[in-house]
């Protein structure tokens, strides 16, 4: 009997130690979230009753993936959504940029547009020769702006580059500093409600995956990591929730976007349409996408040195990730 009673406590205590590990308490646990415009995260989750998180999560906002990365770096943050060109430049840092890509989100590539300030006498790509264009660097728009200048027939060169922030590229648009920009998402738009015109879209330039990086550091922590893949499930089904509830999605978004009711949910619809946002563990087909991108910089000498792009991809968290994603979305 004593035998048979100590078989029993072992058998338990295996089974507390085996949820203790699958399991963590999170209630100690804090996510530092960069977010790309404004807190949008945080927002979405609020609307789709999803932010009752058992950890503890900050959010800062940032005008750009890069600059997200960039704090990732230095670690400020834990987790940042971000393109496919801020972890290229990131990962040939001095500490290769202290992150990793443990997931994708796929999405609308509306709103990436090179424009031009009202009655501009610019109506093409090609008339961009000895001109000023602004882009911010290490992004999209970088990354965009390049490849609609190929297919124009004209080389980097050929342009008076200036390096410029989403904000202060809007300005320097409609005071007469640059002649076109190459942004994204709210200045876009902004630009675009005083009268700027789209010279061309990246539309189907870029690929639609915006990696998820997660910090070097942060990934060591137990919580952090069970923390990660929960919250990646919350965020894939509070975007289908906010998807399919266009309307409250857009009175919520319309301010901290700076746009009128009416165009935030028409820009919506069509962003749904076009490619509604997904989070998914990272395949074979978007590694490979992110190396094309990171071959094409080298390529045309946008970076120093090649990189190369599955030194700086994490799939250790694929099992919990889409554990996640059935339980918060199921099928």
């Amino acid at each position: 009997m004593r035998i048979r009673s100590l078989g029993w406590v072992f058998t338990l205590l295996t089974l507390a130690a085996q949820s203790a590990i699958a399991d963590p308490d999170l209630s100690k646990t804090t996510l530092s979230v960069a977010s790309t415009g404004w807190k949008v995260e945080q927002a979405v989750l609020k609307l789709a009753k999803l932010d009752d998180t058992p950890y503890r999560v900050t959010y800062q906002a940032f005008q750009g993936g890069a600059l997200g990365l960039e704090a990732m770096a230095a670690n400020k943050v834990d987790f940042a959504v971000t393109s496919e060109i801020p972890p290229v430049f990131a990962s040939l840092a001095a500490n290769k940029g202290n992150f990793k890509i443990i997931a994708i989100k796929n999405s609308s590539t509306l709103h990436q547009e090179l424009i031009v300030p009202p009655n501009s006498p610019i109506k093409s790509v090609a008339e961009l020769k000895g001109k000023r264009v602004g882009y911010i660097k290490s992004t999209t728009a970088h990354y965009f702006l390049y490849q609609m200048l190929k297919n124009a027939g004209l080389k980097w060169d050929d342009i008076q580059r200036v390096e410029i922030t989403t904000a202060d590229g809007v300005t320097a648009l409609f005071s007469g500093g640059i002649d076109a920009f190459a942004s994204y998402g709210n200045s876009i738009k902004a630009a675009e409600l005083r009268g700027a015109t789209q010279l061309a879209s990246a539309e189907n330039i870029l690929s639609g995956n915006f990696p998820i990086a997660a910090s070097e550091i942060s990934l060591q922590d137990p919580g952090k990591r069970a923390a990660f893949a929960d919250y990646i499930g919350r965020l894939n089904a509070a975007y289908h929730y906010a998807e399919t509830h266009p309307e409250d999605w857009a009175k919520v978004s319309a301010d901290p976007t700076g746009r009128p009711y009416d165009v935030a949910l028409a820009d919506i619809k069509a962003e749904y349409v076009q490619g509604p946002s997904r989070y998914l563990v990272v395949s074979p087909e978007a590694l490979k996408s992110q190396q094309d991108v990171a071959d094409t910089l080298y390529a045309t000498g946008l970076l120093e040195k090649p990189a190369d792009v599955a030194t700086f991809y994490d799939s250790t968290l694929d099992v919990p990730i889409n554990q996640a994603l059935a339980k918060y979305l199921p099928q």
